[in-house]
């Protein structure tokens, strides 16, 4: 749906505090909610998976995916109406959607392995304590930017992207690997899987407009319906759900973890230049201005309040959603009303944990053929931000040693076997060691390396001499 004379006069589309018509304002709301739905429900399904929560039917522990999977979509949208509402200094009055987040399921996968639902304590501590953390940069955002250059932001977006491939693959071919499951990687599988790569391309790169970018729904909709005929589909857990439920504080409990509560509030850091990215974006793409100061804070404070409030009722970290952040530029309509009939859409389906149940139905395989594009995406993504370096010795030696000790601790864990339990949690992530790393080099190196150009670097293999000084 493009804008048109019909929804409002170019001057009031471009004003936040426009109101279309109800009857043009509520589908523009769904189109954000459909751009968004199946990257803000994925993060709860994975994290789930990795604690080791059962898929099938008779899994004791699967209504708690359930019930993350309900969350992930009530409090998706609490935190869209601190943005788009907000109060007091909190949120930016902008059309920003907010969702689950990504780049924090590197620290959590580490956290939950295995563990089931104990391990849930401690991680929703950690989103507790890391989104007060991520709320009380509001007051600095402005201020700590210098330390996150693209050289930064781009390596540690192509950590996230790098961290989560396997789990599409691992999704595609049938779920995570298990002794005595000899359907893992069988052509089944990965036949489901591909049709959604096959079929989600094409819907993105031959048609236009609102089909285009909800390509990636299309196309696990499709596999579903192929899946269902298959006989890969079961409506056994959608039957027993509730119809409706409120949210319960601390479902899972709460406890404080060191690691957690460090993993959580460092990534806080990525999360909050990712919003501010995205209020520039939405900004600039909706009105054709620059943020304001007051906008980007209250954005930062709406991101952090929304992920604290988000962890008491056993929901995952929320950010700012970049996908509808192109929605925008391309409706043309910056109104913050619409973004709030999507949010309230999204509150609706987080009382009602039959939706949680359906979504519950979907094969793993389907998953992953969707996740296969999202998470190689988030790879492209951290490709993109890194295209605006200046690709000279030192930025290509920050680089060099930030990729090779993160990518190869997430590689090999067993390497740092003999470390304490919450150093080694926080290093075997590689995301964390790989942006420590290249924030503190690129604050302390000297610039002057900046003045000699990237062939220095790279022509001693292409047979150049050089001096003898590295």
């Amino acid at each position: 749906m493009s804008a048109d004379n019909s929804i409002g006069t170019p001057e009031q589309l471009r004003d936040p505090n426009y109101m279309p018509a109800i009857g043009k304002a509520i589908p523009l709301g769904i189109q954000h909610v459909l751009a968004m739905f199946v990257s803000n429900v994925t993060p709860a399904i994975i994290v789930a998976g990795a604690a080791g929560f059962g898929f099938g039917s008779n899994s004791p522990d699967f209504p708690q995916m359930i019930y993350m999977i309900q969350m992930s979509m009530f409090f998706a949208g609490i935190a869209t109406l601190f943005q788009t509402i907000g109060f007091g200094p909190v949120g930016a009055r902008l059309p920003i959607v907010q969702g689950t987040s990504f780049a924090f399921i590197p620290i959590m996968i580490p956290l939950v392995a295995g563990k089931g639902v104990e391990a849930l304590p401690a991680l929703f501590g950690g989103v507790l304590i890391g989104g007060l953390f991520h709320a009380l940069l509001g007051t600095v955002i402005g201020r700590i930017r210098f330390a996150l250059p693209p050289l930064v932001t781009g390596l540690v977006v192509l950590m996230i992207g790098l961290a989560l491939v396997k789990v599409g693959i691992q999704y595609s071919a049938g779920g995570v690997p298990a002794i005595g499951k000899p359907e893992y990687g069988s052509l089944l599988n990965w036949s489901v899987a591909l049709l959604v790569v096959v079929v989600t391309l094409g819907i993105k790169f031959f048609t236009r407009g609102m089909t285009s970018i909800a390509a990636v729904l299309i196309g696990l909709i499709v596999g579903y319906i192929v899946a269902y005929f298959l006989g890969m589909v079961s409506f056994v857990n959608v039957g027993r759900a509730a119809v409706f439920a409120v949210p319960d504080p601390f479902h899972f409990g709460f406890e404080f973890s060191f690691a957690a509560i460090i993993g959580f509030c460092l990534m806080a850091f990525v999360s909050a230049v990712e919003t501010v990215g995205d209020v520039s974006g939405i900004t600039k793409g909706g009105a054709g201005r620059e943020a304001t100061d007051k906008e980007i804070s209250g954005a930062t404070y709406a991101d952090g309040l929304g992920s604290a409030v988000a962890g008491i009722f056993g929901a995952l970290p929320n950010t700012s959603f970049s996908q509808n952040v192109g929605l925008v530029a391309m409706t043309g309509v910056m109104s913050r009303h619409v973004v709030t009939f999507g949010a309230i859409f999204l509150v609706l389906a987080g009382l009602v944990p039959k939706v949680g149940a359906i979504i519950s139905t979907i094969p793993i395989e389907v998953l992953g053929g969707g996740v296969i594009v999202m998470f190689g995406m988030v790879c492209a993504a951290g490709v993109s931000l890194l295209s605006d370096v200046n690709w000279n010795r030192r930025n290509m030696v920050i680089f060099a040693v930030a990729l090779s000790v993160g990518l190869g601790l997430q590689l090999e864990p067993g390497a740092l076997q003999h470390l304490p339990d919450t150093i080694r949690i926080l290093l075997t992530s590689g995301l964390l060691p790989a942006a420590l790393i290249a924030i503190v080099l690129n604050l302390i190196l000297p610039t002057e390396l900046a003045d000699e150009q990237t062939e220095e670097i790279s022509g001693g293999m292409a047979g150049h001499k050089h001096d003898d000084h590295v």
